[in-house]
């Protein structure tokens, strides 16, 4: 007898598996088909991501959050401008033990990966079946996104990130630190527990300066970031490879909706993740988004009426009433500080910099956008 699904989840990286292992929670049968792998995808995945107590709540719950040497607890954050403006945020202050935690991408992954094979709810598919519900959680690239119609409205920024990973001579103290300049936006995030003296780095640069950094040295690219990050954790050693890609503000029109009028299963779709978003990364939010995306989803799923269907078009559209108007606020944030700082003439050079020092000392202001920041409302 041919298996029959509730929901085929196409796209399984941590926003894919994460909403795979919610929804079999709630007794849901769950395909979760992986998407295809990009031509240029870098050997070894140096990404790392900044999450929130939301994000590590939900990760708790389902008892995939990796162990404390692959997530970092962020006790201090310290954003410095390209002329003397700064911003300092400190757990102490916060009454929290952690502002965030840097979590390795490939330890989440396999945490993950490794709940699902316990849980017989969810079934790993080569290709995509039929069901009530597809959700596309193939990434900002999904191709299924456009064979449902979606249009994927896309502002580039004049920018592209380059990461990598960093040996650096001093210990990182558990301080995550950006560094906002005329010409990109770097930041280095701690890794490896307390102790440690590793770094994940991002750096978002002008275009033209891609092929340049990316044709040097692995010493002379050591002692460009020792030089943008103002040697302030001494001599750094290049200890990964470099990958990078181009960085954009979008959004989909729609993220939910009914199959083609020509598809020989009727069914609904529903977006999530970077298929349905992209932001800068220079605030550290796109996983954690992603994230509240999912278990947005799941607890509308979880909530309906015994009557309705996990297609139910109306419970969909709930789901992304709520995400859009939350996007809004991360969305503006982070575009607005991109645009503020890829301004060169001097009078936006004054204006950022004094706002930074405003900003430090803006009391109310500054407790309720770190708390959102940290997910805790």
């Amino acid at each position: 007898m041919a298996q029959t699904f509730d929901i085929c989840i196409r796209g399984s990286g941590i926003v894919g598996k994460t909403l795979a292992l919610l929804l079999a929670r709630d007794r849901l049968k769950v395909a979760l088909v992986p998407a295809p792998v990009s031509s240029n995808a870098a050997a070894t995945d140096v990404r790392a991501y900044a999450l929130n107590t939301a994000s590590r709540g939900l990760l708790d719950s389902l008892r995939s959050w990796p162990d404390a040497t692959h997530a970092t607890v962020v006790k201090q954050m310290q954003v410095a401008g390209d002329g003397g403006g700064a911003v300092h945020f400190d757990a102490m202050v916060q009454g929290v033990d952690a502002l965030a935690w840097i979590v390795d991408v490939p330890a989440l992954e396999a945490r993950l990966s490794e709940a699902l094979r316990f849980q017989p709810q969810v079934e790993i598919l080569d290709a995509p079946v039929a069901a009530p519900l597809t959700v596309v959680c193939e990434g900002r690239a999904s191709s299924t996104r456009a064979e449902f119609g979606v249009n994927f409205q896309v502002t580039p920024y004049a920018q592209q990130a380059i990461a990598t990973r960093l040996h650096c001579e001093r210990p990182h103290g558990q301080v995550a630190r950006q560094w906002f300049c005329a010409d990109g936006i770097l930041a280095f995030l701690p890794l490896d527990g307390p102790q440690g003296h590793s770094v994940a780095v991002v750096w978002s640069v002008p275009q033209e300066r891609v092929a340049a950094l990316m044709a040097l040295t692995a010493q002379e690219f050591s002692q460009a970031l020792q030089t943008a990050s103002q040697d302030t954790l001494g001599v750094l050693t290049l200890c990964a490879d470099r990958a990078t890609w181009p960085l954009q503000l979008a959004k989909a029109d729609r993220w939910c909706g009914s199959a083609p009028a020509e598809s020989k299963t009727p069914h609904s779709w529903v977006l999530a993740g970077d298929a349905a978003h992209n932001v800068h990364p220079l605030a550290g939010q796109g996983l954690n988004l992603g994230l509240a995306d999912v278990q947005a989803l799941a607890d509308v799923l979880r909530k309906r009426d015994y009557w309705r269907s996990v297609a139910d078009l109306r419970l969909l559209r709930r789901y992304e009433r709520e995400r859009k108007a939350a996007l809004v606020t991360m969305g503006l944030a982070t575009d607005g500080l991109q645009q503020l700082f890829s301004r060169t003439e001097a009078p936006w050079h004054a204006l950022r910099n004094l706002g930074m020092k405003g900003f430090e000392h803006s009391g109310p202001l500054k407790e309720f956008i770190t708390r959102r920041a940290m997910g805790v409302y």
